[in-house]
């Protein structure tokens, strides 16, 4: 089977996420508690118990998804006895960090560590209710980014931050700006715009400042060359020189996430199956409107982690 990994970004965090792997398997348990450590805070009984206004906070939200999604795959590879062996892996925003941990590139701890600071950044970049996001449905991306042109000026910024889907496009910027092209969008016929609940505005130029502080922060660990191809977020191209990874993660902080064009290239790749390790299933049902026949495959607790593992055996 050729397949890829996928990890999802912020926005699929739940309260109680990881609970039966924690309850049944050694090696989750190892991941939780090391990302406790690392962190020098009990993350784990957040991510269990929450209470949710907290696991809600981009500080806490990206360490949360990260580590659920390690202790899935750690269970995978430790517990289960699968030797993965993918095509690629790829992860939205956050996501492609995890990725990374999952390939090998970055250690748990320091990844942690690199994406709490990352979310405590992002919130600091722009004073709250200052920035906004908002989910254009409905529109192509040419369409979207022409409303978004329409009203940025010097003073206000207003800029594609998602393309998820062939008519999805998440935009991002001043709270102003984003509602006028909110409205030019529906103008030009968009179906839906969905405002978002989000505490910054991600992607976008106004997150520049926080990533060169982020890129010193990439200073002070250990980085090693990926196991597998990782489809880089900024560009949607594979990367697997280190200085090519830690430019794209550098970058995408402030650049629009290329999600379908990362779609297609891991199609290009050979890619047949498409497995996302974490809560939810946003990345499954991009694919599926990207890849109209694409395979996808959810890993969210045990049992989907020991039918995987069943199924990736079988598959050798």
């Amino acid at each position: 089977m050729k397949y890829a990994f996928l990890f999802p970004g912020q926005g699929a965090q739940e309260v109680g996420m990881g609970k039966t792997l924690l309850e049944e398997f050694a090696a989750a348990r190892r991941v939780f508690e090391v990302a406790d450590g690392a962190l020098g805070f009990p993350l784990s009984d957040m991510i269990l118990n929450g209470p949710e206004s907290e696991l809600q906070k981009t500080e806490f939200t990206q360490p949360a998804i990260m580590t659920v999604g390690i202790a899935l795959h750690s269970v995978l590879v430790e517990e289960l006895g699968v030797t993965p062996a993918p095509i690629c892996a790829a992860g939205h925003s956050l996501g492609e960090y995890t990725a990374h941990v999952a390939a090998g590139t970055l250690a748990l701890e320091d990844a942690v560590r690199l994406v709490h600071l990352r979310g405590k950044l992002m919130q600091e970049a722009v004073p709250l209710g200052v920035g906004a996001m908002a989910a254009i449905m409905g529109l192509s991306a040419e369409e979207t980014e022409a409303a978004c042109r329409e009203i940025s000026d010097e003073g206000r910024v207003c800029e594609a931050a998602n393309y998820n889907a062939p008519n999805q496009t998440v935009i991002s910027g001043h709270r102003e700006a984003v509602d006028e092209a909110v409205k030019r969008a529906k103008e030009r016929g968009a179906k839906k715009a969905i405002p978002l609940k989000v505490s910054a505005p991600f992607h976008c130029s106004l997150m520049k400042p926080m990533a060169r502080m982020l890129q010193s922060a990439f200073k002070e660990v250990s980085w090693h060359r990926p196991s597998c191809p990782i489809v880089a977020n900024v560009n949607a191209e594979p990367v697997e020189e280190l200085h090519a990874v830690r430019d794209a993660l550098y970058r995408q902080t402030f650049n629009p996430v290329r999600w379908v064009a990362s779609i297609h290239t891991m199609e290009r790749l050979g890619v047949e199956t498409f497995i996302e390790f974490g809560p939810g299933n946003v990345l499954s049902g991009l694919v599926k409107r990207t890849l109209e026949n694409a395979t996808t495959l959810n890993v969210r607790d045990s049992g989907e982690c020991r039918a995987l593992a069943e199924l990736l055996k079988g598959g050798r």
